[in-house]
């Protein structure tokens, strides 16, 4: 855990109705992230690893405190920009490190081609080689959902609202334009985030209404896996 940068996390489902309150007080006091479209949001595609166990599902259906598990996620369709990141949980804080790749070698891993992890001069490439030999990761699914995200320097806090969250079905082709994908959250939800550093300004509590919410430990990877899995409906 040492030399990472912890930040705490908050997390809820909430409604849409609620979203839309929530959206119209947070457009008119916080800047609204620079990657969003005229909507206000932006798409994010994720394709997470997992041992042939699922050491990173069960660690979470567990609810263990410590776990990690790692992604290869682009925006907006961009596959000039993609990064792949592992994120950190040691109990209610997070971590997160990444590092860029371009497309060719993203498809590399894919095709099972990683012997130019371990030469890299980015550490966490390198991790992810010994990860993929020791552990055996494999590419387990694709999660597609819909971010709006606002952001305000005191505090260095990040609020975001996900909807629209899909899986994968049966595919892992991160670049497949027609994915095809189910529903893996009900539409009338999304899940809420609010990530910040020291502390979180009493105001944004207000614009969130946290104090009327319930935390969730809802994982947007696990909710997908176990739509496509025979053990759907145990969390």
């Amino acid at each position: 855990m040492t030399g990472l940068k912890y930040r705490n996390e908050l997390k809820h489902i909430v409604s849409m109705a609620d979203a839309l309150v929530i959206r119209s007080r947070l457009s008119c006091m916080l800047r609204n992230d620079k990657n969003a479209g005229l909507d206000g949001r932006y798409h994010i595609r994720s394709l997470y690893f997992d041992t042939p166990e699922d050491k990173a599902l069960f660690e979470k259906m567990e609810g263990l405190p410590i776990k990690e598990k790692f992604r290869i996620r682009f925006y907006n369709h961009n596959h000039g920009f993609i990064r792949l990141e592992k994120k950190v949980k040691h109990y209610s804080k997070t971590a997160k490190l990444g590092a860029s790749l371009t497309k060719s070698e993203v498809q590399d891993i894919l095709d099972g081609s990683i012997t130019f992890l371990k030469k890299s001069d980015q550490p966490l490439l390198r991790e992810f080689y010994l990860k993929l030999r020791t552990e055996r990761l494999e590419p387990k699914t694709i999660v597609d959902y819909m971010r709006e995200a606002y952001h305000y320097t005191a505090g260095n806090v990040r609020i975001t609202m996900d909807s629209d969250i899909r899986t994968s079905i049966s595919s892992t082709d991160l670049f497949d334009a027609v994915l095809p994908n189910a529903t893996a959250l009900d539409s009338g939800l999304c899940i809420l985030e609010v990530k910040y550093d020291g502390f979180l300004p009493e105001f944004i509590q207000d614009i969130v209404q946290l104090n009327k919410c319930t935390s969730t430990a809802f994982s947007k990877y696990a909710a997908c896996r176990l739509y496509n899995t025979s053990i759907r409906g145990i969390m």
